[in-house]
This record gives C-alpha cells, structure tokens and sequence, in this order.
C-alpha cells in the first residue's frame, strides 16, 4: 500500500493534470470541468505551490522485497513516474520504457508476440511484472493504469523466480486513494489518433473512513504515422476498491480489462545484411490482418502489521490472456541476387495465422521482520510464492499467397491463399513454486549488508502436435517432455554511506533460465524444432560497482555503476547434431552506465541517461554466433535525455533526445545489422483554468527515418513526425 506522502503525491499528480499527447485541435464544451468559484480559488492556491509539474523522482520501489531507499538500494533502478509519461505523451508501455538507458526494443514473431525489450543484452519478453507478479501475456500494454514503471537492471532471480538475465519490468498499478478526485484526458493527433481517458476516485464512507474505490477506464484509436495501413484500436478499464488505507491491516481488490483489436506491423524485409532501401510507409501485408487480444488481471492484496516489527502481506492473482491473429511477415527469398534492381525484387508474404487462451493462478506471502542481534539492526523479508501456468498456443501456415513487388506493394490486394491448414499446437502448464529471504543488515551508520538466498522449483508439462508442411492435416511428430528444474539464487551487496545523501555499494547476484522458461520448448518459429528440452537452465552472474546520490535537498539523484554480466553455459548448437542444442557456449556484457532524475531548480525538472555495453560471445560452437561477436540488438551506446521547464505558473515547456548507436540483430552469419539513430520531442503546456490544461508533444521533431522493433526476419520503423494535443481536466 501506499504511504500516507505517496497517497497525496500521487492525488496532486492527478489534479494537476499532466497529459498524455494529442495532436490536432479540438473544441468541446469545458463547462463540465468548471467548479464552484470558491473551489476553484482554493485549487488555484494549491496548484500555485508546486506549478503543476509533481517530482519525476521517486525515492522508494514499490516491491515490498526491497526495503531500503533508491539511494541505499545497490542496485541499478530506474523509475519511470506517471508525471513523467504524461509530460512525454506516452500511449503505449514500449514508449514509456524508452527513455530508460539499456532498453531496447524488439519486434515480435508468431510464437512470441507482444512487449518485447531487450535489457543490457538479454531479451526480457518474460520478465515483465505486474505489481510484483509475473505478467506473461503475449500483449501489447498500455500504461492508463500504471502509477509508476520501475526497471531492475542486471540477474534479479532471487527476487522474482526464473529468468531476469538482464533485467526486470515492473508495472506498479494506480490504487485507491481517501480523498476524492476525477481526471480525464482527450487527446487528438495526427495520423487520426483519438484517445480518451478518465481516472475516478471516491471514498466509501460507508464501508468506513478508510475505504475507497477508484476506476481508470481508456479508449484508444489510431493509424502511425509514415506507416500505410497499420492500426491501433484498443480500450480497458481497471476498478478497484481499497478497505483500512493507512490502518494496520489493509485491503486491496483490483480487476483489469485490455481490449486491443490492430492492424499488426510487421514492418520491413531485410534484402542481404541490411533493411531494404524502401520508402518507410511500404506496408507488405493485408489491410485484413488482425491482431486481438483479451487480457483479464483479478488481484486480491491483504496486509497486515502487528507493530512496527513485523508485517505480512499475501497476493493472489488470476490472469487470463487471450489472443487471435493473422498477420503477414515480409521476406525476401535469400536467393535474390544482391545486384538484383529493386524495381525486379519481388516480396514474400509468409502469412501465419492462430490462437491462444493462456492462464495463471499464483499466490505470493511473505513477512517484513525487524528486529537487532547485538549493534546490527536487520530488515528480514521471508516469503514464498507459487502457481500455476498455462499456454494452449495453435499455429496455421498458408500456400499460394500472392507476392508483391518490393518498391510498390499493392496494400489493396485482397487476402487469398491456396490454401490454409493446421502447422503446430502446444498444451503446456507448468507448476513452479519458490521460497525466499534477503536480509538487509544495518552496521552502524555507515555501512550495510545485504545477503539474499531463493530456492525455485519449476516443472514443466509440454505437450505438441507437428502436421505435415506438405499434406494439410497430416500429424508428423508428437511430443511429451516434462521437466523438472530445481535452482537456487543468491544475492550479496555491501553499501557504504559517507554521507546520508549517498551511497556507495558492490554487489554479486545470479540468475537462472530453464529451457521452458516461455512454456514452450521451441527454438524456431520456422521448423517448431524443440532443441533444449534435455538441458539444465542456464547460469547467469553480475558485478556491480556504484554509486548513489541525493543531491539538491533530495530533488536530484544522480547515479552510476560499472558492471560485468556472464551467462556462463549458453546454449549453443551441437556439431553432432543440429537438432540438438548443448550448454557449451558463454557470454559476457561489461559495461557502464549514468542516470539522473528529479529537479534541478523548482522549475527545472530532468530524466535520463547514459549506457555503454560492450557485448560479445566468449565462448561458441559451430553454427552459433562466432566468439567476440555482439549480443543482438545490443547497442554499444544508448543516450536518453528528457528535461522540462516551467516558464511561468502556465506554460511550461519540454524537450527531449533519444541516441542509439547501430545494432547487430543476426550475429550468426550472415550478419544483419541496423544503423544507429537520433531522435527528439518537443512538448508544451498552458494552464487554461486551475482545473483545465492543454498539451502540445511532437515526437520525432525531425521525422528520422529509423528503425525501432528489431528482429532478424524484419524491422519496424518507428513512427514519423507525430503531433499530439491533449486536453487534460481535474476535479
């Protein structure tokens, strides 16, 4: 639950309005949003004092695992708040998460679609949490319900079970508040983007005066810009009702609903080692293609502290994920000459269509303890967690789709195909169960310890049906492989404060990756090959050097560390046997990195960073990346910069540059690489009312032709120049 300071920040963020971007004017009727002239008067001297721009700094994670500050925590964080996602018009998670050094993003494929980042080299589609459990679903998220977004850099396992090699996503959810308010935003843009959102919260004075309910809802409509024919259609709503805010036992039950209905993109062909040289609004596939997808999240909370010693919590959740899609990937045959005129080339369109209705069930319980042996104080978090999962995802392939030509895609073709037949199905659950402790030991007023050990179990029961590419229907291969893993994690960091306003800390962590980890044992979306079932999970470390600061009264933090992570047994093919994967290979990032957020002035407000990440194979084998090759899509540097000033008590302003240096996003021969890229935004602000503002963003101010979501089949440029008006009210 939020602290009693968190609760009233977070209702001056909503009153202050903050926007999420729109671009094309509107006029609608604001007498709705006026109140009372002396409830006006009084929101106005509110506002007066903290000039409608909340603090980006956010100075304690929301996982009840951590119980130190930011500034204590040795670990890299970075904290994404809702103001800023408002001041940077943010839509869509992949754009939140894009001004966090390290992040990149990938494009998605049949058998994994959705979010996609990659996190200091290592993909992290399945270390996405919500709330501190595992969001899974294969979907594309929208932040309306989020208050914060924190990204836990570098093996996390010991935190939060399997997987987390580079790093972890934690959505942290809006929850209620006890004093009432209403805040709606509409915003227009180019391109037809319409999008609508309220978020409305009221105290129940009749289940006490301790109970509230709050409701964020969302409509969102719109096609990209510089990209033919792809869509976004999407709207959800997140209820929930809180019972004994800021008493000793605390209540929390939340439903959330997305709804998402798209013309998916699948961008652009690779022709040889680089994208093809096309105009960035080719769009290869049908304007019939669909992507829709049904996510279902029901989360009951309950806290409880007997003193100020000892608290204990317990989550239960049950997820649903729903999804059904036809889209069309773009490929060129390897066998097109590269001297080819591409007036002459000609694009395959592999068209894949299925389905999934995927599930969890997980509860998580755990005890806050403190308590002293002697001089140490401890901070004791014991818990355990566990569940089930299940992924039920079917596959169809397609004969006698039309082709078209690389330069000139006819986009108002029709769908057809010869014809249309059953490739793959998988039934899989898997049952994990994990038990934890971390110890945070208090030496005196200068130094800490923190000491942290897990144990996971995760057995998985894969089931698949392979039918004939040739004869429809015809059932090739069936496969029954349970597996059963048993890791444990560890976590130890040493932090010296000199100051109290900062820290300087080393710290060692690991990390596992069991061959299901995704719930599946697929190792080509091509051949559905199942290459890794046999193997152990994979082995991750860290070593982190860095250091915290508080500056400016605390407005300003201001952090950097070096770093090492190794994946020391790294699948890789066999050379005996190219059906078979082996536990031979290693891989290794070193690097650096620099972020500040917060205030510099009481008008001058900052977020950003920098990242340097030199990754390489240290070890290979035949048919893998050779040794010193790069991860994919790992670039060497990555620049985020977002800043916003407020000119007077009604206008602010803000600007903001992404750099990204080039990528490799094939490392097996033949290698495929994108450039890198410089982008910038632009946003404005002006208080009409104490309760009405408008907001102007423009992204991509120079409308850079660049490429955004990487795969190794395709790329998906990002969108061109994009303006946003929003008009934001509060209550």
């Amino acid at each position: 639950m939020l602290s009693a300071s968190r609760r009233q920040g977070g209702l001056s963020r909503v009153r202050l309005m903050a926007s999420v971007g729109v671009g094309a004017l509107c006029a609608i009727p604001l007498s709705i949003f006026l109140a009372p002239a002396a409830e006006a008067q009084a929101a106005k001297t509110e506002q007066v004092e903290v000039i409608g721009n909340p603090d980006y700094k956010i100075d304690t994670p929301n996982l009840a695992k951590i119980t130190t500050p930011l500034v204590d925590t040795p670990q890299s964080i970075n904290e994404i708040s809702q103001q800023e996602m408002e001041d940077r018009g943010v839509a869509n998670f992949n754009d939140a998460i894009r001004t966090v050094p390290g992040i990149t993003i990938g494009a998605g494929e049949f058998r994994s679609t959705g979010n996609t980042p990659t996190i200091r080299g290592f993909v992290a589609r399945t270390d996405i949490f919500l709330d501190g459990l595992r969001d899974f679903g294969d979907y594309y998220r929208d932040p309306f319900n989020l208050q914060q977004i924190e990204v836990l850099k570098g093996p996390a396992s010991v935190l939060f079970g399997r997987g987390s090699t580079g790093g972890v996503i934690n959505q942290v959810s809006k929850t209620p508040e006890l004093s009432p308010f209403v805040g709606a935003n509409l915003t227009l843009g180019t391109d037809l983007t319409r999008r609508a959102v309220v978020d409305v919260n009221e105290p129940l004075a009749d289940l006490g005066p301790d109970a509230a309910f709050r409701v964020t809802a969302m409509g969102h409509e719109q096609n990209v810009e510089g990209r033919d024919d792809v869509t976004s259609s999407r709207y959800g709503f997140a209820p929930s009702l809180s019972i004994g805010i800021g008493t000793p036992t605390r209540f929390n039950i939340s439903y959330f609903h997305l709804s998402t209905d798209d013309v998916p993109d699948y961008g652009l062909p690779y022709f040889g080692s680089t994208p093809a040289d096309v105009p960035r609004e080719n769009f290869y596939g049908f304007k019939s293609d669909f992507m829709k997808t049904t996510t279902d999240i029901g989360t009951f909370t309950a806290e409880h502290d007997f003193n100020d010693a000892i608290t204990v919590r317990n989550q239960v959740r049950y997820a649903d994920y729903y999804r059904n899609f036809r889209f069309t990937e773009p490929l060129i045959a390897t066998t097109v000459p590269l001297t080819t005129p591409l007036t002459s080339v000609n694009v395959t369109r592999n068209v894949n269509a299925g389905n999934s209705d995927d599930w969890m069930l997980w509860d998580q319980a755990d005890a806050t303890f403190k308590f002293d042996t002697g001089f140490i104080k401890h901070t004791l978090v014991v818990g355990i967690e566990g569940g089930r999962e299940k992924a039920t995802p079917k596959f169809d392939n397609f004969t006698g789709v039309p082709t078209t030509p690389l330069l000139d895609p006819n986009d108002n073709q029709l769908f057809t195909a010869t014809s249309q037949f059953p490739r793959f199905q998988t039934d899989a659950d898997a049952d994990s169960f994990g038990a934890y402790a971390l110890d945070t030991l208090k030496l005196g007023s200068q130094w800490e310890f923190t000491g942290a050990l897990r144990w996971d179990y995760f057995r998985l029961d894969y089931n698949d049906v392979n039918f004939s590419t040739t004869t429809p229907g015809l059932v090739t291969r069936q496969d029954h492989i349970p597996r059963t893993d048993e890791m444990p994690s560890y976590r130890a960091a040493l932090v010296y404060k000199p100051v109290d306003i900062g820290s300087i800390y080393v710290a060692y962590g690991t990390s596992f990756n069991p061959s299901g980890e995704e719930l599946s044992f697929v190792t080509s979306s091509r051949s559905f090959t199942t290459s890794n079932e046999f193997l152990a999970p994979e082995k991750n470390r860290t070593y982190e050097l860095g250091t915290k600061w508080d500056l400016f009264n605390d407005h300003l933090a201001v952090n950097g560390a070096v770093f090492r992570l190794e994946k020391y047994n790294a699948r890789v093919p066999d050379p005996t046997n190219s059906l078979l994967n082996l536990l031979a290979g290693s891989e290794r990032v070193d690097g650096f990195e620099l972020s500040t957020t917060g205030r510099i002035t009481d008008k001058w407000q900052i977020t950003g960073g920098y990242t340097y990440l030199d990754s390489r194979m240290t070890k290979s084998a035949t048919g893998a990346a050779p040794v010193g090759s790069p991860l994919m899509n790992t670039p060497k540097n990555n620049l985020t910069l977002w800043t916003t000033y407020s000119i007077t008590h009604k206008i602010e302003v803000g600007a903001g540059a992404r750099y990204v240096s080039s990528q490799e996003t094939q490392n097996v021969p033949p290698i495929k690489t994108v450039p890198g890229f410089t982008t910038a935004d632009l946003m404005a602000k002006y208080a009409i009312s104490d309760r009405l503002s408008l907001q102007l963003n423009i992204n991509n101010l120079f409308d850079k032709y660049y490429y955004d979501q990487l795969h190794f089949f395709h790329v998906v440029p990002g969108e061109g120049r994009t303006a946003l008006l929003s008009l934001n009210a509060a209550y």
